[in-house]
């Protein structure tokens, strides 16, 4: 198994910033994407950002300038920096992994961590 542990979550007043991190452990696994999908009440969930690696990164239109999604390589951490916060970002943030270990795939989920934004 890969397992996933998230941190950085909280509650912000509209304007302020966060950042989100989510480290991968494991034995003997390689990642193909990092991202962060967010979950709101009553909604579905949804792609917030996701890096594919050594092929490109994808925002979602709601979030593009105001986040950055990046990479420590060396920890197999990605992190969600999310500047001039909205109310309507508030969510649980779920860090995704997907890759293979030991020639098998996985698809692995942190446990969500929870992002407010007051107005």
């Amino acid at each position: 198994q890969v397992q996933l542990v998230e941190s950085g979550g909280g509650l912000v007043q509209a304007g302020g910033s966060l950042r989100l991190s989510c480290a991968a452990s494991g034995t003997r696994f390689s990642i193909n994407a990092m991202g962060w999908y967010r979950q709101a009440p009553g909604k579905q969930r949804e792609l917030v950002a996701r890096i594919i690696v050594g092929y490109n990164i994808n925002y979602a239109d709601s979030v593009k300038g105001r986040f950055t999604i990046s990479r420590d390589n060396a920890k197999n951490t990605v992190y969600l920096q999310m500047n001039s916060l909205k109310p309507e970002d508030t969510a649980v943030y779920y860090c995704n992994v997907v890759g293979s270990r030991e020639l098998l795939p996985y698809n692995s989920w942190g446990q969500g961590t929870q992002v407010t934004v007051s107005s």
